[in-house]
């Protein structure tokens, strides 16, 4: 398998994980990349979630954040406040381009995918 094959290969496995996060509920570059065995790889996730647009089925990117709950990957989205607005769509509140209630909404794909 060559480098573009297994990164493909990778992002294809961090969409089908995003895909799994329930509506209202977001998780981290680093969770995902945690329960994929690749602990030192959020940054790769981050890439993943900016090439994610266009993909079927589709990929809430919208849910993944960084570690404090910020939404460090809104500048990927089509307008700088489409990835707020599509949170708030779905019941999550956000303040100062953070999540409120981060910790009471994420969503652990290492414990909630036994």
């Amino acid at each position: 398998m060559n480098h573009s094959e297994s990164t493909r290969n990778f992002f294809e496995d961090v969409y089908d994980v995003v895909r799994l996060i329930p509506k209202g509920r977001v998780t981290s570059y680093g969770a995902i990349a945690a329960y994929l065995g690749s602990r030192g790889s959020s940054r790769m996730v981050g890439w993943a979630m900016n090439a994610a647009h266009g993909q079927k089925p589709p990929v809430p990117a919208h849910r993944v954040v960084n570690r404090n709950g910020l939404l460090t990957g809104k500048h990927h989205f089509e307008t700088p406040t489409k990835m707020e607005e599509l949170l708030k769509k779905e019941g999550v509140i956000v303040e100062k381009e953070a999540v409120k209630e981060f910790k009471k909404l994420f969503w652990d794909p290492s414990a909630e995918l036994l």
